[in-house]
């Protein structure tokens, strides 16, 4: 009988076999579905079903740049012994240079769904399934990020904690004379402050409204007892609110190499001396155990 997708997805979420393996086993079974699961099991294919329900909160993040494009791929196994294992370093390492090789990986769906570089027989998903199998622990493609720079600028990558953090930015210059030494030391110390600071937005306009608006009651009931005028409340609510976007906005926070200064500072600094405006495009942070 005709093999169809949605078979082939029944069996793989059953046993979390590979699509290439459960596609055989239906066809050897003329699409019996527990003589498929039976066969995968005979086969040791469904090992990894087990494996895969168990917690991944370790691992590695790895970034790769070349030129104008860089990826960052975070992949989590269960145990630090694993992670620090020349296999699966060796693994995540090809993962990586894979999107960063390939633009059309966009997410970890594009990413599991594409042909496995090392091996285009198998999907990226089915060499994972072989390798849970091979390392005997969970292994979850956690993350995938992948830029391309349009136009002038520089793209820096970093890792922090032998992997634990791993950082990816985009800067853009006005003047392509402004690329060169300079510029990628800026980058290289915006992504050390990146790693280090955890910014969860790039500018104030960048915080949802009601993330604004949720912070600015918890201060109002904070200062609702308080026997002082309107006014002054307002004021020290907008300086709470200054406070918590010097925690929260990248461009604010202060410089990890200079505390008097914040980011938004360091970036005119360089620009006036290369000539150019300078702005952040866009970051990326992965940290294993975090989502």
């Amino acid at each position: 009988m005709a093999i169809t997708t949605a078979m082939i997805k029944e069996l793989r979420e059953a046993t979390g076999a590979g699509i290439l393996d459960s596609k055989k086993a239906l066809e050897a079974n003329d699409g019996n579905l527990d003589k498929a699961i039976e066969y995968l099991r005979e086969k040791g294919l469904a090992k990894a079903a087990k494996k895969a329900s168990r917690a991944a909160n370790e691992g590695v993040v790895v970034a790769k740049v070349d030129g104008k494009s860089a990826a960052l791929v975070a992949v989590n196994c269960e145990t630090d012994f694993v992670a620090r294992t020349e296999d699966f370093r060796t693994f995540a390492d090809g993962l990586a240079a894979q999107v960063l090789a390939d633009a059309g990986i966009t997410s970890v769906d594009t990413m599991l769904n594409a042909k496995y570089a090392a091996d285009p027989a198998k999907t990226v998903g089915d060499a994972i399934q072989e390798t849970i199998s091979k390392l005997g622990e969970n292994i979850v493609l956690r993350n995938v990020a992948r830029y391309t720079l349009e136009g002038a600028g520089a793209i820096e990558g970093y890792v922090h904690l032998g992997g634990k953090i791993g950082v990816l930015v985009e800067l853009g210059v006005a003047d392509a004379s402004a690329e060169g030494e300079e510029l990628s030391a800026l980058a290289h110390d915006i992504t050390l402050q990146i790693a280090a600071a955890r910014p969860q937005y790039l500018t104030r306009d960048d915080v949802p409204a009601d993330v604004v608006a949720k912070e600015r009651s918890i201060y109002l009931a904070q200062l609702e007892n308080e026997n002082k005028p309107d006014n002054i409340k307002a004021r020290i609510i907008e300086g709470r609110l200054n406070k918590f976007f010097k925690e929260i906005c990248l461009v604010d926070q202060p410089f990890v190499k200079d505390d008097s200064l914040p980011i938004s500072k360091v970036i005119e600094q360089v620009g006036k001396k290369l000539g150019t405006t300078i702005t952040i495009n866009r970051y990326t942070r992965f940290e294993l155990g975090a989502n």
